[in-house]
């Protein structure tokens, strides 16, 4: 009587499909080997720009202090040295420091050694949190009395006391918008998987991972910035009102070039009108700021068409923990009536930059100040991956004895598999941009364990099916039928979990919850699929299986 399982239940295009994706895999995995670079990463401050003579200058420097250089390139007037020892970048770090005089920011960085031909294709390595990478740490503190001081004094009812629900809508309501704001200013900064939380009644935590220049990060997290339009002052002489005479309605401020200009103090348009702003070029191609404005612009365009010929500046208002200071940044000519569009130009690369991200962000809703702050070295972050490392070497190996000796062959069979489950692990933790973790680590060694216990549900109910008398190949054929339904269970329960993890979950709970959620998928595709195609390839070419050995 022929059997009813065919010789090889495994179709060929499922060989191939694996093979593929294995391959692929793979080659987006590799990066991850290749480790980072020591680097120490100058950056020009204050509009200095960092061109090919800082560079030949700084060459020059580290070679008459005999520091060895890996590489040294020069993109987008950013300066990024690489060496081969934490050692030499320490040293080259105080080198650069004191020897260059121009206004720059010489910070250390950890830089991939990924090579050029897999970065060409995409194949980068899996960013790093903070625990692994290094970054810094900010504890804010919000000034939430002074919203609700602001609260009460444009309350139109200035004898109503507010009461206590409402005191605290307004705590709560100002502490959203701080922490909104700082996360927008964070993603213009392009710092992934960032922590912004609240803590307790008036503070927020901010962490950034692998950042750079923790002097400019601290600057642009603790600004307040907006803009006003101001019209120049023609009809009282600059120069009796710097000699003491003051104007009433117009006001002395300063530009760029501490150049004194008399302006009156009444704003056409203040910066609460900008619905948009971004970096663009003007006609000549020089660096400027793109500013829509919203709601009506008739009295903006009014004005302007009334005093054409006139010159309008743009007065830039920041405040800084607390320091408020206001200086022109641009001062031009009206040439013609302006609407709702229209851009500020004269300004560096820098400044336009840094202007249009404030203002895209928004102006915080109170001022804040850094209470506390902390830096995680590069150093004690290669620790951490090192011990993260060990603690997924030892437990895949410890895991992968076992199942060999348990399991005979097919616990060999499921040790291919759960090399093949890491390999698609990374890959896809690579391809997706996820950031690693030492809380990920653990979501890692958590997934290798599911994909064993997948594999021993089949293997356990292949040894049944044989128990109970049926030939060697239905027994595999119903081991893997019959298995199927109970790991797709137990998976999916764990699948929801991460994935209301991720939703609820801020920071390392978040990084746990991706490398669960995408070890769960890889683990089901290796423990079913993959074990299926290598115990296929074993078995199924057999016409007749006399005796299979599932454990001892």
């Amino acid at each position: 009587m022929r059997s009813q399982i065919p010789v090889n239940a495994f179709p060929k295009w499922k060989y191939y499909f694996l093979l593929v994706l294995l391959s692929i895999a793979t080659l987006y995995a590799v990066p991850n080997l290749f480790g980072e670079d020591p680097a120490v990463q100058v950056v020009g401050l204050k509009g200095y720009h960092v061109d090919a003579l800082m560079q030949q200058q700084v060459e020059k420097l580290l070679a008459d202090h005999h520091l060895a250089v890996k590489s040294i390139s020069l993109e987008k007037e950013e300066l990024l040295i690489r060496f081969n020892q934490a050692e030499t970048q320490l040293r080259a770090k105080e080198v650069i420091r004191q020897g260059i005089k121009e206004s720059v920011s010489v910070a250390l960085n950890l830089e991939p050694a990924t090579p050029e031909w897999l970065v060409a294709i995409g194949a980068r390595p899996m960013k790093l949190g903070l625990d692994l990478r290094g970054g810094v740490h900010f504890l804010m503190q919000v000034d939430v009395a002074s919203m609700v001081s602001r609260r009460m004094e444009n309350d139109a009812n200035p004898n109503r006391a507010p009461s206590e629900a409402e005191l605290q809508t307004i705590r709560t309501e100002t502490l959203d918008q701080t922490v909104a704001i700082l996360r927008n200013r964070i993603n213009e900064l392009g710092v992934s998987e960032a922590v912004v939380q609240r803590q307790g009644l008036n503070r927020v935590i901010v962490e950034l991972p692998g950042i750079q220049d923790t002097a400019y990060a601290r600057d642009i997290l603790g600004k307040t910035a907006t803009l006003k339009f101001v019209l120049e002052d023609h009809e009282h002489n600059i120069k009796d009102v710097l000699m003491g005479h003051p104007v009433r309605g117009s006001k002395i401020y300063h530009d760029r070039f501490q150049r004194p200009v008399l302006l009156k103090t009444q704003p056409i348009v203040t910066g609460e009108a900008i619905v948009s702003a971004s970096t663009s070029q003007d006609r000549d191609g020089q660096p400027a700021v793109s500013i829509r404005l919203g709601g009506n612009v008739a009295l903006f365009s009014k004005v302007t068409r009334d005093n054409i010929g006139r010159r309008m500046a743009v007065v830039y208002v920041e405040s800084n923990q607390g320091v408020n200071s206001e200086s022109v940044i641009s001062l031009a000519t009206i040439q013609s009536a302006l609407g709702n569009q229209f851009q500020i130009n004269g300004l560096r690369y820098e400044e336009a930059r840094d202007l249009a991200l404030l203002l895209r962000a928004g102006a915080l809703p109170a001022p804040v100040s850094i209470v506390e702050e902390s830096i995680v070295g590069p150093s004690l972050g290669q620790e951490n991956i090192r011990m993260g490392v060990i603690s997924v070497a030892v437990g895949l190996g410890l895991v992968l004895l076992g199942m060999a000796a348990y399991y005979s062959v097919f616990g060999l069979i499921a040790n291919l598999a759960l090399v093949a489950n890491l390999i698609l692990l990374l890959a896809a933790m690579s391809l997706i941009g996820a950031t690693l973790t030492l809380p990920g680590i653990a979501g890692i060694v958590l997934t290798l364990g599911m994909a064993v216990d997948a594999n021993v549900l089949i293997f356990e109910r292949i040894r049944e099916e044989l128990r109970l008398g049926l030939s060697p190949r239905a027994s595999i054929h119903r081991g893997f039928q019959y298995a199927f339904g109970t790991i797709v269970d137990s998976n999916l329960t764990t699948l929801i979990v991460g994935i209301v993890l991720f939703a609820i979950g801020t920071g390392p709970v978040k990084g746990f919850a991706v490398t669960l959620s995408i070890g769960i998928l890889t683990s089901l595709l290796t423990a079913t699929m993959g074990t299926r195609s290598l115990v296929e390839l074993l078995y199924g070419s057999k016409t007749v299986i006399k005796r299979v050995r599932v454990g001892i």
